[in-house]
């Protein structure tokens, strides 16, 4: 019994300790490429996953705000941030021009289905994730406030080990 017991409590322990991985869906980028979600990844560094959809105001203040200190994040950490459509595919139509209204340069994806929002069980947008640079889910954050895009890259320079 003892021994059972210890091999539960082993097994917790190292569940605890396991980070999500991203699930492998195939979604398209803008130009129609097919891209999987498990092989997403910003070559050893951390990246950011967004979603968002045209309709959601909050979604692209989040988006907006973000776009304004961008460059400087890349330059600090090197991180990258994909932005995932969850536009059905009526709407669909809409995003390249929002992105473009709004000079966003990041990768963005398309989840007209939503697929991939479903796989990892985000209910509500906007929701962002943070991935670290093995592939490893290591932060979520659901819905935007004006200086949440702060938190976001404090928790990128951890990863990097900057301050």
């Amino acid at each position: 019994m003892k021994k059972w017991i210890c091999a539960i409590v082993v097994m917790l322990s190292f569940a605890g300790t396991m980070k999500a991985q991203l699930p492998a869906i195939t979604l398209k980028t803008m130009d129609g490429k097919e891209v999987r979600t498990d092989t997403l990844s910003n070559d050893g560094k951390p990246f950011i996953i967004d979603f968002f959809a045209t309709w959601c105001h909050p979604c692209n203040r989040e988006l907006n705000a973000i776009h304004e200190v961008y460059e400087e994040w890349q330059e600090e950490t090197g991180v990258k941030l994909i932005a995932v459509s969850i536009d059905q595919a009526q709407n669909i139509n809409k995003v390249k021009p929002l992105v473009d209204r709004y000079g966003w340069d990041y990768d963005v994806l398309l989840d007209p289905n939503s697929d991939f929002k479903r796989a990892l069980g985000i209910q509500m947008i906007p929701y962002t994730l943070i991935v670290d640079g093995k592939g490893n889910i290591v932060y979520k954050h659901n819905g935007y406030t004006e200086g949440a895009e702060e938190e976001l890259i404090e928790k990128v320079r951890e990863l990097v080990g900057k301050e």
